[in-house]
């Protein structure tokens, strides 16, 4: 119950502010990831195959943001080719890194610890992390190329297990233990040193934004067509602002998962403090049977 108090009571103070930054930030850095995704295929593939970063990711979005940021997302990528493209992959990997930033401001503020690094070393670390998410898609792409072609292969040779086949669309399940990898590691390698051991537990936290993403992608596209209607408001602008929605509020369930990882770390001095009340609790028996004996010796 303590915990359940300590995470709803971090996410009203901190929540709604960090979710609108981090909806912000994700409309702002997610061509320029798209762009350092497409340098990187380009290195491992064919010029055809750079779009394939994009195709990775909008396997995660909502329908309606994925028609909103996906033909967007390949203009610019087919826009860009030899040096510019790399060109804007550095510049895609400055501000990719700002939205790491973000995050890493959110742990430490749930955690509550203040940095202890320059800002030079943390931009470096984040410029990591985005590198290493990058490959994370690539291996995620490869896992659903590879059940298509199992997929495929059965429906070629083995029609009888045609259904099982059907029944095999772990393209969407890979893109979900794809996406809980990535918010694991983001989570593993932003959080403060001082709360990094193995006995502080990262994955609920993961596991809650991965499944609050996959709910919010879920039930996005039938609340847009039954409750809002934000065509009505925003005009030809709706699309944006519903992929502007969505980013809060998966910036909102980080923030969440943030605060139920920093809620379950007991702190070395919480540790403490329990020990020694511990200890009181069981010396206290024994010094109040101490002090009844001397009273009958004295008598």
């Amino acid at each position: 119950m303590e915990i359940m108090r300590r995470v709803v009571t971090g996410a009203w103070h901190d929540g709604f502010v960090h979710a609108g930054n981090m909806a912000y930030m994700s409309m702002l850095a997610i061509f320029p990831f798209f762009i350092l995704g497409a340098a990187a295929f380009s290195l491992i593939g064919e010029e055809s195959e750079r779009a394939a970063a994009i195709n990775a990711v909008v396997y995660a979005l909502p329908p309606v943001v994925a028609k909103v940021i996906a033909p967007v997302a390949r203009n610019v990528i087919e826009m860009r080719t030899g040096w510019l493209l790399w060109v804007g992959a550095l510049a895609g990997l400055w501000t990719v890194s700002s939205l790491v930033e973000t995050i890493r401001d959110l742990l430490r503020r749930a955690y509550g610890t203040p940095a202890t690094l320059s800002f030079w070393r943390y931009r470096l670390i984040s410029g990591g992390i985005i590198i290493a998410a990058v490959i994370l898609l690539m291996f995620s792409l490869i896992a659903q190329v590879l059940i298509g072609m199992a997929q495929e292969m059965i429906a070629a040779w083995l029609p009888q297990f045609n259904d099982f086949a059907s029944s095999l669309s772990l393209t969407r399940i890979v893109p979900a233990i794809g996406l809980f990898g990535s918010i694991y590691m983001i989570f593993l390698t932003l959080t403060p040193a001082r709360y990094r051991a193995r006995r502080y537990p990262k994955w609920p936290g993961a596991l809650l934004v991965t499944l609050w993403w996959l709910a919010a992608a879920g039930l996005l596209p039938p609340l847009m067509r039954s409750v809002f209607a934000y065509n009505l408001t925003y005009g030809s602008l709706a699309g944006m602002m519903i992929a502007l929605f969505f980013f809060w509020l998966v910036g909102l369930g980080m923030v969440i998962g943030a605060e139920l990882n920093a809620a379950l770390a007991e702190t070395p001095e919480e540790t403490a403090l329990r020990n020694s009340t511990e200890t009181l609790v069981a010396e206290t028996p024994g010094a109040v049977q101490h002090g009844m004996n001397e009273g009958d010796t004295s008598q």
